[in-house]
């Protein structure tokens, strides 16, 4: 009999779910067996034996995901528990399921007991603490805590979590995002100790004779923390940041998100987190008057950035200058973990980079160094005793890092630090090459998955809008990160101005000059990230929240268009042709935004439809075919991959006119070497358009060529990172996931996992593998919101041998060559075709 698994409430699995901040939260769940489910039940309590705040009773329904809870009214800091089970047709019900539970946020503003609380003086960093005293017979600790620009909670001397770099990047005037934990073991009868430790992050950047993507501030650093105690006598009592709060500086010296961190441990007061501290130099705390921007729980957060793993160095490099060079063996965002021995008052400092220059020593031009200054950590000892310290406020993308001073370096381990999203995803096929580039393009989506998916872990770590959308496909299969996509959709909401304009990057923490400002192919996240995320879940609710936003911004778009036709765009970003890579060279702006414009107005359209708004959608379906026309008749005839590319994928042309674009297209990466010339935008839908079209054996060429840029040339040249440019010179960096979208290819064509747009969110999966001659096997897995599903396939001479699983409750198309389409149910099926000559 089915059972469910993985219960999750509004998408949070445990133990995640601390801090809903929905009054009416959403419950899911995936189902073990390989059956159909025709009903379920959900009991809710406030404990894992009581079912008082809600019992569903018997709902006549096969849906797992979304299940709006329909109970009792939740209150803030509350402690919810949950299990369900489900029958199959109309006999009894399964076994119930392991009880998950969740916490609720903070979900009215007059709930909130504390104020912001700043220092009355200018500081690179902020210690806070706050001694109080607790009577034995506590039941449960809650605390709701955010601290700007980063923060950690400290607890009679502990860090409390596991949690870096909090609380998520934002618009800080618009949203700030608050962290939950339960505080119950760490409290104890008598004195205990709150304390918050506090550095700049995206909230402030300074220039200070390092390297900086830009300058700017959203005031002194702050902090707010509201702590409920609830005894077992029934009493609740609340402790808030006010001025009772004390702050000093501590030892962190310099903390700049691109610059580096500087600690300076004589300068760190001991044992300040702890009870029995005496505070005599500290100062009271001050509340910040200034209206801060609305608080978010885990409604519009992303998973917290952790540690995930950790390496040691496998080389070690001697420069000339008495230096000594460690090789991690792999660019990645790491942050370092460091013992020093020497005398009190010696300096280490590390300096990182992604490549080497010829003397041995870091070049840090493909970080955005050289001569706009560099990125470093530093350590000053406090003591003559061997000491450990690692870094809180400051990762960055690189693979060696030099270690030089007074002090002596023992060890260095790098801490491999991004987004906690759980993989999804699974890939291996009998060419290496093909799993080298996989890996190669994996460890850039790691190493931009943070609270936003930049764009480079270094040079500028800005949440570049393209990305989204163009690279949501591929990173979908590989990490769980929806999560990103709805606080990516609320980045965007608070970026939009009045005008409708969505900017290129969300959080807009600068304003770029001109279309590196407002791209038609940036913002296009708007509409593309709901599109993609309704594919690959099912949820509506990103078409339904943003639908205004959304129409806003493709009013702004036909303002700037004209005759149809929009030049406000970036064009084929980072092609690749006889000049340096950077502004489009193959396929200028208007080509692009054009076709951009047409697609998001068709798409548009659609939301339209899904909503019922029939009007809406007649006039987004004329907008689309009045622009497609106007992008026919100026650019159908011009020779460039992207161009040839959008023309198809886009079904920009006619059916007809199409087949000519193809050809055109195959023909020019056969002229090239078959290597490609797309860029950025292009190099996507180059990618589409051969595997729609069926002609899957040309990109596998177009992916194994290893003479001309691209994917196996950037691994010969020692590539460990997909690099920002095809050629991977050291002009740019050497970790951009910007043109990973080969992995869509790879699970979604060559292995063939496909969500059906009919029936989205792997309710129903097309199975439609693409077996080339030139490989033996390919296998993959990806755990969809519904559960896993998997296709491996062999070829040996003419026979296919295919081994396909569907997950329980679910249904899939097995579309296979020369064989009619064949439905499956859940469960694990193996065929044999016969192929063809």
């Amino acid at each position: 009999m089915m059972r469910p698994i993985e219960l999750r409430c509004d998408d949070w699995p445990e133990p995640q779910a601390l801090g809903i901040d929905s009054p009416q939260p959403r419950l899911s769940w995936k189902l073990e067996g390989a059956g159909t489910q025709s009903a379920y039940q959900v009991l809710v309590g406030t404990s894992p034996e009581l079912a008082e705040l809600w019992d569903s009773g018997r709902v006549a329904s096969a849906e797992t995901v979304s299940i709006d809870y329909a109970g009792k009214p939740l209150v803030s800091s509350q402690r919810v528990f949950w299990r369900v089970r489900v029958w199959e047709g109309t006999g009894q019900p399964g076994p119930w399921s392991q009880t998950a539970a969740f916490t609720m946020g903070l979900l009215s503003p007059a709930d909130l007991k504390a104020s912001w609380i700043v220092a009355p003086a200018a500081t690179e960093t902020l210690l806070l603490r706050k001694a109080f005293t607790l009577p034995g017979g506590l039941k449960r600790a809650t605390v709701h805590v955010t601290g700007l620009g980063q923060f950690e909670l400290l607890v009679n001397g502990q860090k409390v979590g596991e949690n870096l770099l909090s609380p998520g990047w934002t618009n800080y005037n618009k949203t700030i995002l608050y962290e939950t934990f339960d505080l119950t073991e760490r409290l104890k009868a008598g004195e205990n100790v709150l304390g918050m430790r506090l550095g700049n992050g995206m909230y402030n950047v300074v220039r200070r004779n390092r390297f900086v993507k830009f300058t700017g501030t959203f005031g002194p650093l702050r902090a707010l923390l509201h702590l409920r105690l609830e005894h077992v006598d029934g009493r609740v009592e609340f402790i808030g940041t006010d001025p009772s709060w004390s702050w000093h500086p501590g030892g962190t010296t310099f903390s700049n998100i691109y610059g580096g961190e500087d600690f300076d441990s004589r300068k760190e007061p001991t044992g300040w987190s702890a009870p029995g501290f005496s505070e005599r130099d500290w100062t009271p705390a001050v509340v910040l008057i200034r209206p801060p921007g609305t608080l978010r729980g885990l409604s519009v957060s992303a998973p917290p950035l952790q540690v995930i793993e950790t390496r040691k160095p496998l080389t070690k490099i001697h420069p000339p200058d008495g230096s000594t060079v460690y090789d991690l063996g792999q660019n990645a965002s790491w942050v370092p973990r460091i013992r020093v021995s020497g005398p009190a008052g010696s300096t280490l400092r590390l300096t990182p980079s992604e490549v080497l220059g010829d003397d041995g020593k870091p070049n840090q031009r493909t970080m955005g160094g050289g001569d706009r200054g560099g990125t470093w950590w530093q350590y000053t000892k406090s003591t003559d005793a061997p000491e450990e310290w690692c870094p809180r406020f400051h990762y960055v993308g690189s693979r060696f890092f030099q270690a030089a001073g007074t002090a002596q370096l023992e060890s260095l381990e790098g801490q491999l630090v991004h987004a906690s999203a759980a993989p999804v995803g699974h890939f291996a096929c009998s060419n290496p090459l093909l799993n080298r580039i996989r890996e190669l393009v994996r460890w850039a989506q790691r190493s931009n998955m943070v609270s936003v998916l930049t764009d480079c872990p270094h040079r500028e770590k800005l949440g570049w809008l393209e990305q989204y959308h163009l690279n949501g496909p591929a990173i979908r299969y590989e990490f769980d990160v929806s999560r990103h996509f709805v606080k990516g959709m609320n980045d965007m909401a608070d970026a939009q101005d009045a005008s409708g304009l969505i900017p290129n990057i969300a959080p807009e923490f600068t304003k770029f000059e001109g279309t590196f400002r407002a791209a038609a192919e940036w913002g296009a996240a708007l509409l593309l990230v709901p599109l993609q995320h309704y594919h690959f879940t099912g949820d509506l609710s990103l078409i339904r929240k943003h639908y205004p936003a959304m129409q806003r911004y493709l009013a702004y778009l036909t303002s700037r268009a004209k005759d149809d036709i929009l030049a406000e765009g970036l064009g084929d970003w980072y092609d690749q042709g006889p000049k340096k890579p950077g502004v489009a060279q193959n396929t200028p702006p208007p080509i692009t935004a054009t076709a951009f414009y047409s697609y998001l107005s068709r798409t548009l359209s659609q939301f339209a439809q899904l909503l019922d708004k029939r009007e809406d959608a007649t006039l987004y379906a004329t907008q689309a075919e009045r622009v497609r026309l106007a992008w026919v008749k100026s650019f159908g005839t011009h020779a460039s991959q992207c161009a040839y590319a959008l023309g198809f994928a886009l079904e920009l042309a006619v059916r007809s006119e199409r087949e000519r674009l193809l050809a055109a297209l195959i023909a020019d990466l056969e002229r090239n070497g078959w290597a490609t010339t797309a860029g950025d935008v292009g190099f996507r839908f180059v990618l589409r358009a051969l595997a729609d079209a069926g002609r899957s054996d040309v990109v596998y060429k177009l992916l194994t060529q290893e003479s001309k840029p691209g994917y196996a040339y950037q691994l010969q040249k020692g590539a460990t990172a997909l690099t920002e440019a095809w050629d991977a010179n050291t002009g740019a960096s050497h970790n951009h996931f910007m043109l990973g979208q080969v992995t869509e290819w790879l699970y979604h064509d060559l292995a063939g996992i496909q969500p059906d747009p009919a029936r989205p969110g792997f309710r129903h999966t097309l199975l439609k593998p693409a077996s080339l001659l030139e490989l033996d096997w390919v296998e993959a897995r990806y755990d969809s919101i519904r559960g896993t599903v998997g296709l491996r396939w062999e070829r040996s001479g003419q026979r296919l041998r295919v081994r396909a699983t569907v997950p329980a409750n679910t249904t899939a198309t097995l579309l296979l060559p020369g064989r009619a389409a064949e439905p499956l149910t859940p469960g694990t099926h193996q065929r044999e075709v016969m192929l063809h000559a």
